[in-house]
């Protein structure tokens, strides 16, 4: 004997049996009561939410004869007449189901709409139903515009997509529109629930809520899994053997890495990994399961009076609440943030279980340092206080007056480089000196004073109190510049190759000329005015102007790809627009003074000059030579 799957064999016959769709149900059953019917309905929605079911159902209403086979078009169809049980069965000449996607071309809707001329041949209405109507062509669309939008009156269309998207405005202008939503998990356990009862199969409440989850908003999913589970179980449905067959990760494990986090317990957590990844249950299910308890969190701390309503007899719940207690509300935030995201990076990473592993720890990197150490031991607090303390006393040790940095007197000539006289190098590691005798000024708050990690790692300047007197850090030193007025009273001596002005070398092969400067004029007037563009402007970029006649104006350009006739003609046609040019030739060659070789020469020397700058200033020379300070490649701009 064949077996009916239960997908199908507990397909609603009529809108009562209906489940999860009440707004459709209740819109189209007042339209048939009151025989307010339109002549074109779209129903759309994800798999498995019922488009193809309510379509049979409004067939089996408008056609209905009732058990004495005088019945009307009505919201209750009997199902015992011949018109209910053939469409039931698939056999009613006047309903025709197309498949789109299998007869998407418009042949195959001009036979459909052949049909139409046809008055109903045993029922009340010609009922045409097109399955997954957006893979038509637009052809096929274009076709059935006409007698979609002025259909017989005996003639309904019953359109169903999973893609809305997709269908023609001039189609949905035209239908009545419906959009079945998903199920929600409740409905679907419920449903479930009665569907086992009457098929006398024991099933768990948590292996059917598990289910629930698993279909996704489709009814016929959650059969179809149920079905699956059945055979699995041997005819039971237990919570162990549907998560074993799902992939789903056990809430426990969920509880301990949420309780982990919660705590910084990085430990844990990376074992709670290995685990999972011993027993083989998907990273993305364990963060999937992350995300909704993480969200019924939320919900729990944001609004506290539903942590009432929690049934006690369930220990999801129960666990939830104590961890929306135990885990504070920003971080539930984040966490949530991070498994939300961190389920795109598994199929980037090259091992899914180290995605889910560093995706969890990323939490802990962006907790406070406070929060990450309640689970420290004894033994690394205190070493961490103590050294907080020795840091504080040090600092307290070394406040000062408010510190003032040293006036620098320049030489006169500073601007281009550093003084002849200046030949004696300074101490390169100046030494201490004694600490200064208290004075009664106000001391610097400790928060603002640099704080060494340890004594042993100072650098020697960092010993040396700021209000010390420059010629008390070395007797081998002179003392330094006065004032940045450029009158140095006694100027202090840098090594000779600190001396020497900075100068960076000129790369550019440039080789001025009259005609040259004549061009580059030329060329800057045509951009500004934006009479060439694109490639027109490159070619005059690139180009030398080597002759000037009355006959017209000679230009070299060294790149054959632009020497093209289109952008000759249209520089040509610029030049005598704007100055008259009688003509223009090109020819190919060697460039040595092209507005492009000037702009660039331009920008080097302006670059060149900053750096110079820069580099030649006498605190920057010191500041090298005495503390080892570097400029940073490439970050000197021009103004």
């Amino acid at each position: 004997m064949s077996y009916l799957v239960l997908a199908r064999k507990y397909r609603p016959r009529n809108f009562a049996e209906m489940v999860g769709q009440e707004h459709v149900v209740q819109a189209l059953g007042n339209a048939l009561t009151q025989q307010r019917l339109h002549h074109a309905y779209l129903f759309t929605g994800t798999r498995g939410v019922g488009k193809t079911t309510v379509s049979r159902i409004f067939a089996k209403s408008v056609n209905c004869t009732g058990a004495d086979g005088q019945g009307e078009i009505t919201a209750s169809p009997c199902g015992v007449c011949p018109a209910c049980t053939e469409i039931d069965s698939g056999r009613f000449p006047d309903y025709i189901e197309l498949d789109a996607a299998s007869n998407r071309g418009v042949d195959e809707v001009q036979s459909l709409l052949e049909q139409a001329v046809y008055k109903p041949v045993q029922g009340r209405f010609k009922v045409f139903m097109i399955d997954e109507v957006h893979m038509l062509t637009s052809t096929a669309f274009n076709a059935m515009l006409k007698t979609l939008e002025e259909p017989p009156e005996y003639l309904k269309f019953v359109l169903a997509t999973t893609d809305p998207q997709k269908v023609p405005v001039t189609v949905l202008s035209r239908c009545l529109q419906f959009n079945l939503r998903p199920m929600a998990p409740e409905t679907v356990f419920e449903h479930l629930t009665q569907v086992l009862q009457k098929e006398a199969i024991p099933a768990e409440p948590m292996a059917l809520k598990l289910l629930a989850r698993g279909a996704r908003g489709s009814m016929r999913d959650a059969l179809s899994l149920a079905d699956q589970a059945i055979a699995f179980g041997c005819g039971q449905l237990q919570e162990a053997s549907v998560r074993q067959m799902l992939g789903s990760v056990d809430r426990s494990y969920v509880f301990s890495l949420i309780a982990a986090l919660a705590q910084g317990d990085g430990r844990t957590v990376v074992e709670t990994v290995n685990t999972l990844r011993f027993n083989g249950i998907s990273a993305a299910s364990t963060l999937e399961e992350m995300t909704m308890v993480l969200q019924r969190m939320a919900v729990l701390q944001t609004v506290p009076d539903m942590a009432v309503a929690v049934d006690g007899t369930d220990p999801d719940a129960v666990q939830m609440l104590e961890l929306a207690r135990t885990m504070p509300a920003d971080e539930t935030q984040l966490l949530y943030s991070i498994t939300l995201h961190g389920r795109q990076e598994l199929g980037l990473a090259p091992d899914e279980y180290a995605a889910l592993t560093m995706a969890l720890l990323r939490l802990l990197a962006f907790k406070p340092q406070g929060a990450v150490s309640r689970t420290a031991p004894v033994a690394a607090m205190a070493a961490s206080a103590e050294k907080k303390t020795l840091k504080l006393a040090e600092a307290a040790s070394i406040a000062t007056p408010a510190a003032v940095l040293p006036k620098i007197e320049l030489p006169q000539n500073a601007a281009v480089g550093m003084p002849e006289q200046l030949s004696q190098p300074l101490s390169s590691a100046p030494a201490p000196a004694p600490a200064p005798a208290p004075a009664p000024a106000p001391v610097v708050p400790v928060a603002a004073l640099p704080v060494a990690p340890s004594t042993q790692d100072v650098p020697p300047w960092e010993d040396i109190p700021v209000d010390a007197p420059l010629e008390t850090i070395s007797s081998d030193e002179p003392p330094v510049w006065d004032d940045l007025e450029g009158n140095a009273s006694q100027p202090q001596t840098l090594p000779p190759e600190v001396q020497a002005p900075v100068r960076v070398a000129s790369t550019v092969a440039l080789e001025c000329t009259p005609l040259g400067d004549v061009w580059h004029a030329a060329v800057s007037q045509l951009i500004e005015a934006e009479a060439v563009t694109a490639l027109v402007r490159e070619l005059a970029l690139q180009s030398q102007l080597i002759a000037q006649d009355e006959q017209g104006w000679t230009l070299r350009v060294e790149r054959n790809s632009l020497n093209q006739a289109v952008a000759r003609e249209r520089l040509a046609k610029a030049l005598a627009d704007a100055m008259a040019c009688p003509g223009l030739m090109v020819e190919s060659g060697k460039v040595t003074d092209s507005p492009a070789l000037r702009n660039k020469a331009h920008a080097q020397a302006r670059q060149e000059q900053a750096q110079a700058i820069v580099l030649n200033d006498p605190q920057v020379q010191h500041l090298v030579q005495t503390f080892g300070a570097t400029v940073v490649p490439g970050s000197i701009r021009p103004l």
